[in-house]
C-alpha cells in the first residue's frame, strides 16, 4: 500500500510539473513584446521588470512567463508585474422584505432582484465572479392584457369573455393587490387573399343573416385600467368579424401590443399577455400571398387605437416576436383550443416565460387557465443577459430551492419559486481579449419578464500599471529609437532588436551575420538562436526551464552530464554545460558525495570494517560480502553455526575441535554466565550481537552470544549445558496396555451395536409380512353350519 501511495504522489508530481511547464511554455510561446502583450496571453504569465534579467543572448520575449518560473529564474517578485482584475459593487439595495410590514408600496420601491449595478475590472483568462440574489415578491402588481381573435368561430367565446373584467378582477385579488387589466382584438390583415375585398363582404363578411363588424386587423379596444365595470361595459360592444382562411394575424397584434407601451398603458411591473383563439397563425413569408414584401420594422403602427400598416408590412417572424417580447418583459399566455394544442406548445418553447393553457370551446374556463399558467409562469425564474462584446464570455450556476444546484444552460432558471422565495445565482465572466477600442463595455442581466435588471460595466485590463511610467524616446532604447518601460524597450515603428538598435532594413546583412558567428565559424550563433541586428537571440525550448545563452547562443542549461538518468544527478545545476555541484558532491555529473554517513554500518564502522568509502558508496574488500555498508554475506554461514564448535570446546573442554581447541579458538575473548537471563540482550548493545542456540552431539543445548565490540570479539555463554532427561517406561506401557483394552471395549460395542440394528431389521422385515397375509373370506361350499333353527308355527309374537 505504501508503494502505491508513492507511486501515485510520484506520478501526480509529473503530472504538476508537465502541466507548469506547458503554462509556462505558453507565454514564452507567445513571444510577447511588451509587457502589455504578455498579460493578454494568459492570466498565469508575468512580466519581468528587472532591467538585468535577461541573459546573454535571451529575447525580450523571455520576460513573459509563468510566475513560478519567473521566480525560479531570479526575478524579484516586486519586479513581476501581474495586474489583477476585481469587482466592485456599485449599487447594492436590498430585496424588499414585506413580511414584517403591511405598508402599500409602489412599484418603483419593490425590489427583487440584487445587487442592481456592478463594475468589473477584467484581465484577459481570469473570470470575475459575482453573486446575485433574486427574490418574488409579495402583492407585486399585475398588468394582464387580453388579445382575443374576433373572428367568427370565436363567437361564442365573446359572449362568455364579456364578464371577464370583473370575474378575473376578484380572483386576481388574491394575488395581487394591484391589478390592471386591458383588451384587444384582432382578426386579419385588409388585403386578399385573407379576406374578401368585395364591398358588401368589407361591409358585412359574415353570410347569412349573421350581423359583424368590418375586418380588421388589430384594435385596441381598452388600455389597461383597474376598472373591471369598464373592461365588460367595453367587451360587450364588440362584435365578431370574418375572414376566408384559417391562420389568423395574430402575430401582427401582438407586435403591437408589445412595442405600443403608452397606447396599451404598460407600467414597469408584471406585464401578462393573453392570447385567445381557436385556429393557427400567420408568420413572416405569408404575406407575399397578399403582395406584401416588406418585413415588419417592429415599431408601433397605431392611429385611433387601430393598426393602420398591415396591409404594408410582413407578419413578423417568431424570431422577432421573441426579440420584442424579451424586451419589453411581456410573459405570454396562449389560451388555445385543444385541436391546436400542439402547434402552440412548440411555439412556447421558442418563445421564453410563455405558458399554454387549454381553452374550452366556448372559453368557459378562461379565469381559471389564466390563474393556472400565471402562477406557472411566476414560479420560475429565467436569467437573460444582453448581448455581449467581442472576446466575452458569461457562465451561470444557480443555488435553487432546497439548495438545488444548477450548471450549464439550467444555471441560468430555478423553478417551484413560492411568493418571498429567495433564490441566489454565481455569475462568472471572463474575457479572452482586449476589445480593439479598448474602452468599456456594458452589459445587462435580467430575469425574464420582469422589469428590473443589473447594469455591469466591463473594464479591461490592457496594459501593465509600469507602462505608465515609459520614457519615451528613451537613450537606453539605442540614441531614443524606442520608449523605455517595464524595463525593456518598447521600438518605434521600423526599429527592431532589444534595445531596438536595428531598422527593420538592416535584419538580414552579411556584416551583421558575422558578428553571430563564434570563432569565425560557419553557425550562425551556434544553430541555437536567430541572428537579430548582429546579435544572437536564442531559441525558445519547449519547456521553459530548458535555455539556451552565451553571446553566440553556444551554452545551454539541460546538455551537462546526468547521473541516476538526473541532470548533474540532482545535485547541481547545469552552466553552460558543465555542473556547479552543491557543497558535498563532486564529479563531473555530481554524483560523488563526500559525506560517508552513507558508509556506516549498524555497528557504527565505516563499511562494516569490511570494505572503504568511495563517494558516499561502500567499495567492499571482498566479493562475498555486498550490500550498501558491506553488511550482507548470502554465501556466509551464520554465526552461530561458525562459531558452535570453537565455544564448545572453550565452554565445556568437549567438541570434534577438542584437540586443536587452543590453537585454532583463540579469537574471541570468552566469558561464562550463570543463566540466559545474564546474557546480554539486543537493546543494550550498540554493536551486532548474534544469539545462539546449539545442540552438541549428547543431543544437550547450550546457548550464547557473539558480538564484536570495536575490535574485540565477545563470546557470553551459560556454563550449564540443557540435556534432555531420559523417557519414563511405566507411564509408556501403561498407556500401550490401556489403549488396548479401550480399543478391543470398543470393537465390542460396535459389534454389539451392529447386532441389535441387525435384529431390528428383522423383527421389522417379519411384522410387515405378516400384516400382507391374505385370506379367503368366500363361502364353502360344503360348509354346513352346526346351528339349527326351529319355528314354533303356533307362536303368533305376543
Amino acid at each position: 500500500m505504501d508503494f502505491r501511495l508513492l507511486l501515485i504522489a510520484a506520478l501526480l508530481s509529473v503530472l504538476g510539473d508537465s502541466r507548469a511547464q506547458q503554462e509556462g511554455s505558453e507565454c514564452l510561446k507567445a513571444n510577447a513584446q511588451s509587457c502589455g502583450e504578455c498579460i493578454q496571453v494568459s492570466e498565469k504569465c508575468g512580466w519581468c521588470t528587472d532591467e538585468t534579467f535577461l541573459n546573454q543572448g535571451e529575447s525580450k520575449s523571455a520576460r513573459c512567463d509563468d510566475l513560478e518560473s519567473l521566480k525560479k529564474r531570479n526575478c524579484a517578485v516586486t519586479k513581476i508585474e501581474n495586474p489583477r482584475g476585481h469587482t466592485h459593487i456599485d449599487k447594492n439595495k436590498p430585496v424588499t422584505n414585506r413580511k414584517d410590514s403591511k405598508e402599500k408600496l409602489s412599484p418603483e420601491q419593490i425590489t427583487q432582484i440584487q445587487p442592481q449595478k456592478l463594475t468589473l475590472t477584467l484581465r484577459s483568462g481570469e473570470p470575475q465572479t459575482f453573486p446575485l440574489t433574486f427574490k418574488r415578491a409579495e402583492d407585486y402588481p399585475i398588468d394582464l392584457y387580453y388579445l382575443m381573435d374576433l373572428s367568427y368561430s370565436m363567437k361564442d367565446d365573446l359572449e362568455n369573455v364579456k364578464n371577464l373584467g370583473t370575474d378575473l378582477m376578484t380572483q386576481m385579488r388574491n394575488v395581487t393587490s394591484d391589478f390592471r387589466i386591458g383588451f384587444g382584438s384582432f382578426v386579419e390583415k385588409t388585403v386578399m387573399p385573407y379576406i374578401s375585398t368585395t364591398p358588401a363582404r368589407l361591409i358585412n363578411p359574415c353570410t347569412g343573416n349573421q350581423n359583424c363588424t368590418s375586418p380588421f386587423s388589430y384594435k385596441n379596444v381598452l388600455k389597461l385600467t383597474n376598472k373591471g365595470d369598464e373592461f365588460n361595459r367595453l367587451v360587450s360592444q364588440q362584435q365578431i368579424s370574418g375572414n376566408l382562411d384559417s391562420p389568423e394575424g395574430g402575430f401582427d397584434a401582438i407586435m403591437q401590443v408589445a412595442v405600443c407601451e403608452d397606447q396599451i398603458g404598460w407600467r414597469n411591473v408584471t406585464r401578462l399577455l393573453v392570447f385567445s383563439t381557436d385556429a393557427g397563425f400567420h408568420f413572416a413569408g405569408d404575406g407575399k400571398l397578399g403582395g406584401i414584401v416588406l418585413p415588419n420594422d417592429g415599431k408601433c403602427h397605431l392611429e385611433n387605437n387601430m393598426y393602420t400598416m398591415s396591409h404594408y408590412y410582413d407578419y413578423p417572424s417568431i424570431a422577432h416576436l421573441v426579440q420584442k417580447l424579451s424586451d419589453h418583459n411581456i410573459q405570454t399566455i396562449f389560451a388555445v383550443t385543444e385541436e391546436f394544442q400542439p402547434v402552440y406548445k412548440e411555439l412556447k418553447n421558442l418563445i421564453p416565460k410563455s405558458a399554454v393553457g387549454t381553452l374550452s370551446s366556448n372559453s368557459s374556463n378562461v379565469i381559471k387557465l389564466i390563474i393556472d399558467a400565471y402562477n406557472s409562469l411566476s414560479s420560475e425564474v429565467i436569467l437573460e443577459n444582453g448581448r455581449l462584446p467581442e472576446g466575452v464570455s458569461i457562465t451561470y450556476k444557480s443555488i435553487c430551492k432546497n439548495g438545488v444546484v444548477g450548471t450549464g444552460e439550467n444555471g441560468r432558471k430555478c423553478s417551484n419559486i413560492s411568493i418571498g422565495d429567495e433564490v441566489s445565482f454565481e455569475i462568472s465572466i471572463e474575457s479572452q481579449k482586449c476589445p480593439s477600442h479598448g474602452k468599456k463595455e456594458t452589459i445587462k442581466i435580467k430575469p425574464l419578464g420582469f422589469t428590473e435588471e443589473v447594469e455591469i460595466v466591463l473594464n479591461f485590463i490592457c496594459d501593465c500599471e509600469c507602462s505608465k511610467e515609459g520614457e519615451a524616446n528613451s537613450e537606453k532604447c539605442h540614441e531614443g529609437n524606442g520608449t523605455f518601460e517595464c524595463g525593456a524597450c518598447k521600438c518605434n515603428n521600423g526599429r527592431i532588436g532589444r534595445l531596438c538598435e536595428c531598422s527593420k532594413d538592416e535584419v538580414r546583412t552579411e556584416d551583421l551575420d558575422a558578428n553571430c558567428r563564434k570563432d569565425n565559424g560557419t553557425d550562425i550563433c551556434s544553430n541555437n538562436g536567430d541572428c537579430v541586428c548582429g546579435t544572437c537571440e536564442c531559441k525558445k525550448r519547449e519547456n521553459p526551464l530548458e535555455i539556451y545563452n552565451g553571446n553566440h547562443c553556444e551554452c545551454d542549461n539541460f546538455n551537462c552530464d546526468r547521473s541516476n538518468n538526473k541532470l548533474c544527478g540532482g545535485h547541481g545545476r547545469c552552466e553552460c554545460r558543465v555542473c556547479i555541484c552543491d557543497s558535498n558532491y563532486t564529479g563531473s555529473a555530481c554524483e560523488c558525495s563526500l559525506d560517508n554517513s552513507t558508509c556506516l554500518a549498524k555497528n557504527g564502522q565505516e563499511c562494516n570494517g569490511r570494505g572503504v568509502c568511495e563517494c558516499g558508496a561502500c567499495k567492499c574488500d571482498n566479493a562475498k560480502f555486498q550490500g550498501p555498508t558491506c553488511e550482507i554475506c548470502p554465501t556466509c554461514p551464520g554465526v552461530c553455526t561458525e562459531h558452535k564448535e570453537c565455544v564448545h570446546c572453550r565452554a565445556f573442554e568437549s567438541s570434534e575441535k577438542k584437540d586443536t581447541c587452543e590453537r585454532d579458538c583463540n579469537y574471541f575473548q570468552l566469558i561464562k554466565v550463570k543463566d540466559r537471563d545474564k546474557l546480554p540482550q539486543p537493546t543494550d548493545q550498540r554493536f551486532p550481537l548474534s544469539h545462539c542456540k546449539e545442540r552438541d552431539a549428547n543431543d544437550c543445548w547450550f546457548y550464547f552470544t557473539y558480538a564484536i565490540r570495536n575490535v574485540t570479539k565477545e563470546v557470553y555463554v551459560v556454563e550449564m549445558l540443557e540435556c534432555p532427561a531420559g523417557p519414563d517406561i511405566i507411564p509408556i506401557v501403561a498407556g500401550v496396555v490401556a489403549g488396548i483394552v479401550l480399543i478391543g471395549l470398543a470393537l465390542l460395542l460396535i459389534w454389539k451395536l451392529l447386532m441389535i440394528i441387525h435384529d431390528r431389521r428383522e423383527f421389522a422385515k417379519f411384522e410387515k409380512e405378516k400384516m400382507n397375509a391374505k385370506w379367503d373370506t368366500g363361502e364353502n361350499p360344503i360348509y354346513k353350519s352346526a346351528v339349527t333353527t326351529v319355528v314354533n308355527p303356533k307362536y303368533e309374537g305376543k
